[in-house]
């Protein structure tokens, strides 16, 4: 079985003022974040990985290079632009209460029903249909090319990586979100066979991190 290891990159300022980042916008990591980071690092380090993979947003490229640094296993890392999060258009680079207040149609639709969340018509960006479309084959490549019972690591983002692990899992699209949402440098692990079929190993683990979570760390 192929292990994959699921992570969401570390906290941002952005994330702490609870503010829209997408595909288009980014801010910088916050510095409590590389702590984080190697409690991560320490956390995984028992566990031999084959090959890391991470979105090429710098945010997401930042923490795997810098875990994959701290594992010191010599992990080759390649970067996924299908990995990437999705594109939020006008909501990108602006508040969640100033998005509920904007645009709440998309705002309640993007958190609570994926099935009806259009931003065509108004916002632009992409659907929860067209991220999963995108994101599917990398994770295929992914798999395709591991060892058996390799363990790979994947860092991105995470409202991408809540709607495609649930995705990969069965989840129908109007559930998507209800298995509750991911945090910042969590760990979620899949397995496996390479045959299209994935279970559940683990979801949205931080219990490696020596903080308490606040509503700002989960999306």
């Amino acid at each position: 079985m192929v292990n994959l290891y699921f992570i969401r990159h570390g906290k941002t300022e952005w994330n702490l003022e609870s503010r829209y980042q997408g595909a288009g916008g980014d801010s910088p990591l916050l510095p409590e974040s590389y702590e984080e980071m190697a409690q991560l690092a320490s956390h995984l380090a028992p566990i031999e990985f084959e090959h890391a993979y991470a979105s090429p947003i710098k945010r997401a490229r930042i923490t795997a290079e810098t875990i994959v640094k701290q594992l010191d296993q010599n992990i080759p890392l390649s970067l996924l632009s299908r990995l990437e999060e999705f594109n939020l258009g006008k909501m990108e680079g602006q508040l969640f209460t100033e998005v509920a207040q904007q645009f709440p149609k998309e705002f309640d639709d993007f958190r609570n029903h994926p099935e009806r969340y259009d931003p065509h018509q108004k916002i632009g960006g992409e659907s929860f249909p067209e991220l999963i479309a995108r994101m599917t084959p990398a994770i295929e490549q992914i798999v395709a090319a591991a060892s058996l019972d390799a363990n790979i690591l994947i860092v991105s983002h995470g409202a991408a990586l809540n709607a495609e692990i649930n995705s990969l899992l069965g989840v129908p699209l109007a559930d998507l979100r209800k298995r509750g949402g991911i945090a910042n440098t969590s760990t979620t692990v899949l397995q496996t066979n390479g045959n299209g079929h994935y279970e559940l190993v683990k979801w949205n683990d931080t219990s490696y991190l020596q903080r308490q979570l606040t509503d700002s760390d989960t999306i």
